[in-house]
């Protein structure tokens, strides 16, 4: 059976196209919506992963000892067509990181 991504896995996608401030290129994002949401619909929730620490207030950072390092982009939520541009799977984050990503969107939506 064919790969869906699940709510916690950090996937390679291409980005582009993308313009302005918007996170671009083939980069690792983290999938924030539940496996039976992005199966049955076809698209998935992510935020983007970047290698670049910038201390922003809404970045969260990625623990050691994962096959991703960096930080996540909690503030450039977005919708992907995840079979289009065809995801590849490169590790799982904690639960806690998804909490901590979950509280950043809703401290920006409050």
């Amino acid at each position: 059976m064919a790969y869906t991504p699940a709510r916690g896995d950090v996937v390679w996608v291409n980005l582009n196209p993308r313009t302005g401030h918007e996170q671009a290129g083939r980069r690792p994002v983290v999938i924030l919506t539940p496996q039976d949401y992005n199966q049955k619909v076809g698209l998935a929730i992510v935020c983007p992963i970047t290698s670049q620490d910038k201390n922003y207030p809404f970045d969260v950072h990625i623990p050691d000892g994962l096959d991703v390092h960096g930080v996540v982009l909690s503030n450039h939520v977005h919708s992907i067509d995840w079979q289009a541009r065809q995801v590849e799977f490169i590790t799982r984050l904690p639960d806690e990181i998804l909490d901590d990503i979950r509280e950043n969107i809703y401290a920006l939506l409050d």
